[in-house]
């Protein structure tokens, strides 16, 4: 029952991620479109202190919205927060993050073929990573350099840059990926809870005192918004990267995914110019063209690409391999008839060109690493190989069972 109830447990974490990603990014998209769309409101409403409003239909009625230039006279009986929003995302991705990829390290996160590490070490690593990231773009942010946005925008692109390339030679792809995306929603919510909410907090206590506000915290606050608001596009593309192999497998897989994050914001940009009234749509189709591109090029065959040892790599574990036992021969020798077209380092099937999930089973390393998922999906839920494409019998599913789950499996 064990494999199953992991399988479970994972399914629970990650819907309630998604329904709390749907609900901040939902905000997020609403409060940028919101701000941008404001208009200049009449002359009573600025008498008022109003800075800008605006008018709405929806759900079979009209709303009137107002933002005051810095507070209200007095304040409301209830107000609303937007908060929870980004610290359940966090608190359900890093929920996720421990039991997919730390409690699954040797299976998701670590590829020999990039480098050899223990958990331990893939954790330690892994934590230090997102939390060194979230460091160097509070200093960033600190320092005369956020003030400038010619300097600003080259600097965080080379960050990161230069963590995503320092992940992908540490992790799996698929590993990497998604602690590019961690990276990312750490900063997101340490926005939220460094600087948004507490700047909030700030001016309400102002208000109730009835002291004038300080709009710096305001200011400080709104920046980090449109941080995040173009940080969204991105994150949620590491999101789901790990359902696309000829992502995260790609040979020169940090580019690839820097590329498409670099892309993604500036599709957003997009967005963010329609909202304020500067429709440019040439933005959305320079994007366009420029993600259809990067596309074509990530489809050339591997064997054209320099660099890519993922060939020769499992030649040079089997020859430093110990002799295999004859239930691994067994196993090897299923895997290489109902398996391997698609699950190698250079698959034969007619649909599948990258080993589906990242999972290469060349050689009994390779077996041993995924052996679990091999297991789970083989045996426990039968739905593997996919629709059963190569007739694996259930004789062949019994001897998988009877091996892997042995001590001569292990």
């Amino acid at each position: 029952m064990w494999p199953q109830l992991y399988e479970w447990i994972s399914l629970f974490i990650k819907w309630f991620h998604v329904i709390c990603a749907f609900a901040w990014i939902g905000a997020s998209f609403y409060f940028t479109w919101l701000d941008n769309s404001l208009k200049t409101p009449p002359k009573h409403k600025k008498k008022q202190g109003i800075k800008g409003d605006l008018w709405a239909v929806h759900g079979g009625g009209f709303y009137e919205v107002a933002k005051y230039q810095a507070a209200p006279p007095a304040m409301p009986e209830q107000l609303h927060w937007f908060k929870w929003e980004a610290y359940t995302t966090w608190i359900t991705g890093t929920l996720l993050l421990f039991w997919m990829y730390y409690f699954n390290a040797q299976a998701y996160l670590i590829d020999p073929r990039v480098m050899a590490l223990s958990t331990h070490e893939a954790i330690a690593m892994g934590v230090g990573g997102i939390v060194l990231g979230v460091m160097a773009y509070e200093l960033i942010l600190r320092s005369p350099i956020s003030r400038k946005q010619i300097v600003f925008i080259p600097v965080m692109l080379l960050m990161g840059a230069l963590f995503f390339y320092g992940f992908s030679q540490i992790f799996s792809g698929r590993g990497a990926f998604i602690h590019m995306g961690a990276l990312i929603g750490s900063i997101m919510a340490n926005n939220v809870f460094l600087k948004i909410i507490p700047g909030q907090r700030k001016m309400v206590r102002q208000v109730t005192a009835g002291k004038p506000v300080d709009p710096k915290p305001g200011l400080e606050g709104k920046r980090r918004s449109v941080h995040n608001n173009y940080f969204t596009l991105p994150v949620v593309f590491l999101m789901i990267s790990n359902h696309y192999p000829m992502v995260y497998q790609h040979p020169f897989n940090w580019a690839v995914g820097m590329a498409i994050l670099l892309i993604s914001a500036y599709i957003r940009h997009y967005f963010n110019l329609k909202h304020s009234g500067k429709h440019q749509p040439w933005v959305l189709g320079a994007g366009s063209v420029a993600m259809l591109s990067l596309a074509v090029v990530i489809s050339l065959p591997a064997a054209t690409l320099p660099n890519d040892k993922s060939a020769i790599q499992p030649a040079m574990a089997n020859s430093e391999a110990a002799p295999l036992t004859p239930g691994q021969h067994t196993v090897m020798d299923i895997i290489e008839q109902r398996c391997s077209s698609c699950h190698s380092s250079s698959p034969t099937d007619d649909v599948f060109k990258v080993a589906p999930l990242g999972a290469v089973f060349d050689n009994w390393q390779d077996v041993e690493r995924w052996k679990e998922r091999i297991l789970v999906r083989t045996v426990d839920t039968g739905d593997m190989p996919f629709l059963n494409k190569t007739t694996m019998t259930d004789e062949e599913r019994k001897k998988l069972n009877n091996v892997l789950r042995s001590n001569a499996g292990s």
